[in-house]
């Protein structure tokens, strides 16, 4: 057993008041597969095997929003998920994910939720948020204002892989052999922006360059720039959001580029999920995040290895 006694009661009371939460809010909880043919493209995100051509889930995002493309207004689920190669104080391969989507919201909806989940949490746990510095609202920036503020870059989202990786090394910040657009940006926010986040208060990020698109949908008034935000507390990542993109032919567009950025890079490429594409003609507009229940215990109980609220961290 990894955590203690005290910690397994905290999570089950931390999960009873989740879930009593969403049920208040009028959610629909279902339950989707673990193992699944089409695990997700994202380039940063391996799936692990589940034999016959299948994987275990990364997320449960594509079935969830097929869900909310048949007419359910509003779904989460608490799912078992697995990620190949993470591990460390903050990842297991194996963890627990809250993922939720509502109809016709904005992203703002979804951090709200946040502010008020963390607190659940924290009550839960026989704590007070305020006195643990965690009580809403959270503060709000950007991806572009954190680039200025903590490296002096102008993130534009618009430039090319060699003028941002000028921009970072006149910054200072060794990015080795870094070469693509992604891994030089991931280099930049690792070495200057987590650590700024780590501490100050509950952050929400917002606006994400277009880039790291990935499901999001481009912003009406800078296309250069998407719907998403990452909740940082504590010094931990603990939740990332998209206004969904609801466009297929876009959406066949960023998987293709995706599969082939894996291709060049050794890594597996996963079979697109054709009836993800096919449900996004019916999606309506929706925004939609995916949450670590294992990190929000963590902030929740003060512990600092994901190890302290796992029953058992290897089985």
């Amino acid at each position: 057993m990894a955590a203690s006694p005290a910690a397994l009661e905290a999570r089950g009371r931390i999960r009873r008041a989740v879930r009593a939460w969403f049920e208040r809010e009028g959610f629909l909880e279902v339950e989707t597969p673990s193992r699944v043919r089409s695990p997700g493209q994202e380039v940063h995100l391996d799936a692990v095997p589940a034999g016959d051509g299948h994987w275990l889930v990364t997320s449960p995002e594509y079935h969830l929003k097929r869900l909310m493309a048949a007419g359910f207004p509003r779904v989460v689920e608490i799912a078992r998920c697995w990620r190949a190669n993470e591990s460390g104080p903050h990842h297991a391969g194996e963890f627990t994910m809250v993922e939720w989507y509502r109809a016709n919201a904005p992203l703002e909806t979804l951090a709200a939720d946040c502010e008020a989940l963390i607190a659940v949490a924290i009550r839960a746990a026989g704590r007070d948020p305020a006195a643990l510095g965690l009580a809403a609202p959270f503060a709000r920036t950007t991806v572009r204002d954190l680039f200025a503020r903590h490296a002096g870059i102008d993130l534009t989202g618009g430039e090319d892989p060699t003028t941002l990786a000028q921009a970072a090394r006149a910054a200072g910040v060794a990015i080795g052999s870094a070469a693509a657009w992604d891994d030089i940006f991931y280099q930049v926010f690792l070495d200057r922006i987590e650590p700024a986040l780590a501490t100050a208060g509950p952050t929400f990020v917002f606006d994400w360059p277009a880039p790291l698109a990935a499901l999001a949908r481009p912003k009406p008034d800078d296309p250069l720039w998407v719907e998403r935000f990452e909740l940082y507390a504590g010094g931990l990542e603990l939740a990332n959001a998209f206004g969904e993109l609801t466009d297929p032919v876009e959406q066949r567009r960023r998987f293709e580029s995706e599969a082939a950025v894996r291709a060049a890079r050794g890594k597996d490429v996963y079979p697109i999920d054709e009836r993800l594409l096919a449900a996004l003609h019916h999606l309506p507009p929706t925004a939609g995040i995916a949450l670590g229940f294992d990190r929000l215990v963590m902030l929740a109980l003060g512990v600092s290895d994901i190890g302290e609220v796992l029953a058992f961290r290897d089985a």
